[in-house]
């Protein structure tokens, strides 16, 4: 096992708790790219994100962790992304969150 782990915690700060809160919400639910009107990306993501962080290290599979590099390589490239100004209330924040990751968190 390689150092996704490590990555992988300290790209997502929300727990698990929080998260799932979260995606109960209709800002999380609005966010990010919806393919025929479904489910968000981020948005399932966010929902393995929540089991991810709820499994035991040692029960991760090969396939959980390809999810993590997904979740680290997605929150580090939306981060380059910031836009200008208050970020509180944007669509910027609201994917990233659903991503495991509150920008203002």
């Amino acid at each position: 096992m390689s150092d996704v782990r490590q990555d992988f915690g300290d790209a997502v700060n929300m727990t698990a708790a929080e998260l799932g809160k979260w995606l109960d919400t209709r800002e999380s639910k609005e966010a990010g790219q919806h393919d025929d009107g479904g489910e968000s990306v981020g948005h399932a993501s966010g929902r393995r994100i929540v089991t991810l962080l709820r499994k035991k290290k040692a029960d991760l599979s090969p396939d959980d962790e390809e999810h993590m590099r997904k979740v680290v390589g997605y929150i580090h490239r939306h981060l380059a992304q910031r836009p200008s100004g208050d970020v509180r209330d944007t669509k910027w924040r609201h994917s990233l969150k659903n991503w495991g990751h509150d920008p203002c968190g």
